[in-house]
């Protein structure tokens, strides 16, 4: 029994905290998994940031209601979806990832939640579980499924190392350079074939 288990931002959706920083002209922002190892390190610095410059979680999601899943994301979403059971892990927050879900046919996600006064100032996260994404393929293969994921950033590279076909998506050329043994591809076309041949 396969199950495919993908990472959300930058292999299926554009870099929300990228996106955000450009809509908020705070080019700090653009910070992610890719540059920063430490997730629980980055979101605190985040937090700071926002709180400094008074933005909250509208601000985020106005930017938000405007990303598009990446040209080809949802078809190809959809036909991987038509041969194997699919699984989103993310580390972005529920608040976050409901209006693109709807746009990529609503499948299922795992992912962290924000922690959100009245006012709309973000205070806090928390997360699902520790590693989350390692953790999540570990729990997975342990009611029997084996596991094919794809991820681009460091807080990926856990769950590619123990799945039994493992594949980086558009990653940077020091995570691809560091980690040679990955297959690493830059089109849905390339991604499919590989998960095809994974799922034989």
């Amino acid at each position: 029994m396969n199950i495919v288990c993908l990472d959300l931002e930058g292999v299926l959706v554009p870099e929300i905290w990228i996106a955000f920083a450009e809509a908020s002209g705070i080019p700090e922002l653009k910070r992610t998994t890719r540059d920063e190892p430490d997730y629980d390190k980055l979101m605190r610095w985040r937090i700071g940031i926002l709180k400094e410059h008074g933005l909250g979680l509208k601000e985020i999601q106005d930017t938000i209601a405007k990303i598009d899943p990446m040209p080809g994301a949802k078809e190809f979403l959809d036909e991987l979806r038509s041969l194997t059971q699919v699984i989103i892990i993310s580390d972005t927050f529920s608040q976050f990832a409901g209006p693109l879900m709807k746009k990529l046919g609503m499948p299922t996600i795992f992912c962290n939640t924000l922690e959100v006064a009245e006012n709309g100032e973000i205070t806090g996260f928390k997360m699902r579980c520790e590693q989350s994404k390692l953790t999540t393929v570990r729990a997975l293969q342990s009611i029997g499924f084996e596991t094919i994921a794809s991820g681009d950033s460091h807080n990926d590279l856990g769950m590619i190392q123990a799945s039994k076909a493992g594949f980086l998506f558009r990653s940077t050329e020091q995570i691809k350079a560091d980690h040679p043994e990955l297959p690493a591809f830059e089109t849905y076309e390339e991604l499919m074939e590989a998960i095809k041949k994974a799922l034989d």
